[in-house]
């Protein structure tokens, strides 16, 4: 770490520069015209574009969403070109870039600060994201933390759903380095500090999805090429970007797994089941006063190609299986991760055969280096893996099961995948293409798509609407005519506090007798193996 040095660049990887490259690039659309929340996810979701809302909600806010939407807005992020893509990926991760530390009245996200009671979240721009998710979200946050046991310093991505002016619900039960430095300070009755940006260039995401030993946050100077500025958070000692759009400070309390989170449109194109997570409450609010802010397009059904997630994983994955080809067979053409598969666990490889049984060495390999591959397609190298008409032809006329398919058990898979039933190891399947699951209506198996809100207010309070029917948190914001959505999260609040909040498994709230401040369950949950693991 160095000091401050007055040649930092605060504006060379800040978001609203990348967007501003994104137009001109012709890669956003652009609504003047104000919009409100609950209309944001249906324009998301409907179009291949980024999007940049210049009014959005009530507070009349610029928001972007989809800045990772696909390939071509990854090349620009990275400052190449699409086929050189892993190269580039490559080339900055194996160059370790220094980070910059710079004072708070330096730092452009600390422009604006609130903390303490002026801390206000209903003021954010959480919005309806799809039908049946159980809050209002923010789905672009990334988490710093340090863990307590050792000063390492780790980074990652979270969602964030509102529940009041200074809490949020978040999600931390899939197996990550979060999760386990988090159960470990629950086991120790300490609180974990953690500092989330909002509103960050799209490398500043590679950093916070790559998993490697040591200090993860160096890893947002080298996806960058170059030192990054951080700043010392306010009411911790959490190190971020300093030229972030947002931040929330705060931390997760010691109680551990204590309230229901979820459901939410997931990476496999439906929904994360209702379970236990921790509360996320916020000590301080910094921003830019220009503020921009970000959303991401997340788990929406036969649009994973356009999910930023989706692509942002897809690039890497092929990066790392170029890398994995060429050290096992002689002659590897290309890769090609379809994200449009749930959960972007598809992989499509051409080769040009030198000797028997490269093919199958490939598989072997591939699944072997790649836990999130669940099927792998190779093929020759006369073969347009982006083609699905060359893809259909070639499995027709040059595969056969019985001496084609390799079929590989207990292997460990994606713990989202709803075919695992639960389960934490499935079988992974190989096609050799080269030439000589019945719960409907249960909410995990529900495809997830943005609820377009339609229709007159039935009911005047969020108590009326509960006592004619349990409902998900969308129904009411629809039953109530709320525009907004953020105000029927914290009315919902409201009856948590009072102790008359219940939810089933599938996330309808109900009006239910339970413990003041803390959410009722109706029923039982769906089996989680990894809740409070």
């Amino acid at each position: 770490m160095t000091r401050a040095n007055p040649a930092v660049d605060f504006d060379k990887y800040r978001l609203r520069r990348f967007v501003e490259r994104l137009i001109e690039l012709g890669e956003v659309e652009v609504y003047d015209r104000p919009i409100p929340l609950t209309g944001l996810s249906p324009i998301i979701e409907r179009t291949d574009k980024a999007v940049l809302f210049k009014k959005a909600g009530p507070e009349q806010l610029e928001l972007v969403a989809k800045t990772a939407g696909n390939r071509k807005r990854l090349a620009a992020a990275f400052d190449t070109t699409e086929d050189k893509l892993y190269d580039e990926y490559f080339r900055r991760l194996d160059n370790p870039q220094p980070l910059i530390e710079v004072p708070s009245d330096d730092a452009p996200v600390h422009e604006v600060k609130v903390t303490g009671k002026d801390v206000d979240l209903t003021k954010l721009p959480f919005h309806p994201q799809h039908a049946y998710d159980g809050s209002c979200y923010m789905s672009s946050a990334i988490d710093y933390v340090i863990d307590p046991a050792t000063g390492r310093r780790n980074v990652g991505c979270r969602r964030l759903s509102l529940r009041n002016r200074y809490e949020t619900g978040t999600n931390v039960t899939a197996p990550s380095d979060l999760k386990r430095i988090y159960t470990a300070c629950v086991a120790r009755g300490q609180r974990l500090p953690v500092t989330f940006t909002v509103g960050a260039h799209p490398l500043d995401f590679f950093a916070a999805t790559t998993r490697q030993p040591g200090d993860e946050l160096a890893l947002v100077a080298n996806f960058r090429g170059e030192a990054a500025p951080v700043v010392k958070s306010l009411t911790n000692d959490i190190m971020v970007p300093a030229d972030a759009e947002m931040t929330l400070e705060g931390y997760l309390d010691e109680r551990g797994y204590v309230e229901p989170e979820g459901p939410f449109g997931e990476y496999m194109g439906y929904y994360g089941a209702i379970h236990m997570d921790p509360v996320f409450h916020c000590t301080a609010i910094t921003m830019r006063r220009d503020v921009l802010h970000h959303t991401l397009l997340h788990g929406s059904a036969f649009v994973l190609d356009q999910t930023d997630s989706a692509n942002i994983s897809s690039m890497r994955v092929e990066a790392d299986a170029m890398k994995i080809l060429k050290a096992t067979v002689r002659e590897p053409v290309a890769v090609y991760l379809r994200s449009v598969s749930g959960g972007a666990n598809t992989l499509r490889v051409s080769i040009k055969q030198r000797s028997y049984g490269e093919a199958k060495q490939a598989i072997a390999a591939l699944f072997g280096g790649i836990m999130r591959l669940k099927h792998v397609y190779v093929f020759d190298e006369d073969i347009d893996i982006h083609d699905d008409r060359q893809i259909d032809w070639a499995i027709g006329t040059r595969f056969q099961a019985d001496q084609d398919l390799v079929m590989m058990t207990g292997m460990l898979g994606m713990t989202m995948d709803p075919s695992l039933n639960g389960r934490r190891t499935g079988a992974k399947s190989g096609f050799d293409c080269t030439k000589p699951f019945g719960r409907d209506g249960q909410i995990p198996l529900v495809r997830s798509a943005a609820r377009v809100f339609k229709g007159p207010a039935r009911y005047q309070t969020v108590e009326q609407a509960l006592a004619a029917a349990p409902m998900f948190y969308a129904d009411i914001v629809e039953s109530l005519g709320s525009e907004d959505g953020r105000e029927i999260a914290c009315a919902i609040d409201e009856l948590r506090q009072a102790g008359r909040l219940g939810r089933d498994r599938d996330g309808r709230y109900h009006l239910k007798q339970s413990k003041p401040g803390q959410t009722g369950i109706v029923g039982e949950l769906y089996h989680d193996p990894n809740a409070g693991a």
